[in-house]
């Protein structure tokens, strides 16, 4: 395999001049680039892209840090940085935390040690000062994480009041409110305390049952699901997220209730799973793609020697009508 000491032999120059052009550090005339670019294809050389960014101190890599790679959400809001990395030069770098308690203070060793050139995490475990005593480049996912982490988020709150007024438009009386653990502060609390704070306020009888931490597997959800049914809690309205609410959805069919006649249904996160559902779940949707967008614009901003200070995207939330409510 050539090396880029057989790429200068054959272009008659040295090896410095052939590395300038490789790394783009010096000045190359125009003459010599073409008699190395000629040498190179005769030799079939392809140059060392690892090498060649660790000269310039990057590694076009970027981690992406999630806690589940089967959360319909994380699913779809890694395809889409995916596709922005793509765009803006960088290759993802794939990082669940789901099975390991440390992983996520592992991966941000990895940017410590310019094995990634930056991090997009939407993991809300490890303490905040964990990520304070790193200073480099970081966009957080719907947490704060410090005044010069940059934060991208949905209105949640704005979210939790979309789904409590449909279900109020809908006449329901006897609500059931599956909502995350309170273990991890996190804005997206704010759909869950919007949401009961309206059924309070209308004087809904409310039953609110607190998800475990960090579960996001089917065994789980069917698990919850058997546990709300057995213990018998007469509802007529669900507000969930969107794998969850299917679940929740399937067993009441199996148990012979009607939707949205007997149960309705409001799903949160709005991902591609609500529209393979049946009936079609109605949700409140997430502009994921425009969250990826953000997160990797303002990453690459950073990169690029950007500073910002308490800087918050916070995009709005929408619902969309499905076949599980009625108007």
């Amino acid at each position: 395999m050539a090396g880029i000491k057989d790429v200068a032999k054959r272009a008659g120059v040295g090896v410095g001049t052939v590395s300038r052009m490789l790394n783009d550090s010096g000045y190359v005339a125009e003459e010599t680039r073409e008699k190395i670019e000629i040498a190179m294809r005769e030799l079939n050389y392809t140059p060392n892209e690892l090498a060649r960014n660790l000269y310039h101190k990057r590694t076009g890599i970027i981690a992406v840090i999630v806690p589940s790679v089967s959360n319909p959400f994380f699913v779809e809001f890694i395809n889409f940085v995916e596709d922005e990395l793509y765009e803006a030069g960088y290759k993802m770098m794939l990082c669940s935390t789901v099975k390991e308690s440390n992983a996520e203070l592992e991966y941000l060793d990895m940017l410590n040690r310019h094995i990634v050139d930056g991090v997009i995490t939407g993991v809300h475990s490890l303490d905040v000062e964990e990520y304070q005593k790193i200073h480099k480049p970081i966009v957080a996912l719907d947490r704060y994480l410090g005044e010069h982490i940059p934060v991208v988020a949905v209105n949640h709150k704005e979210g939790g009041r979309l789904a409590a007024e449909a279900l109020i438009r809908n006449g329901c009386k006897r609500i059931l409110h599956f909502r995350g653990s309170t273990a991890v502060e996190s804005p997206y609390h704010e759909r869950h305390y919007e949401f009961e704070r309206i059924m309070k306020g209308r004087q809904i009888e409310t039953y609110t049952y607190e998800l475990e931490w960090n579960r996001f597997d089917a065994e789980y959800y069917r698990k919850v699901v058997r546990d709300v049914f057995l213990k018998g809690f007469d509802f007529d309205g669900v507000f969930a997220v969107d794998w969850l609410a299917i679940e929740c959805m399937n067993e009441a069919i199996r148990r012979h209730l009607k939707v949205p006649r007997d149960v309705k249904f409001v799903a949160y996160d709005g991902t591609f799973i609500t529209e393979l559902a049946e009936p079609r779940m109605t949700a409140v949707v997430q502009p994921i793609e425009r969250l990826a967008k953000e997160s990797v614009q303002i990453l690459c901003d950073l990169i690029g020697g950007k500073e910002f200070k308490n800087k918050q995207v916070m995009l709005e939330a929408q619902l969309k009508k499905g076949d599980t409510t009625i108007v």
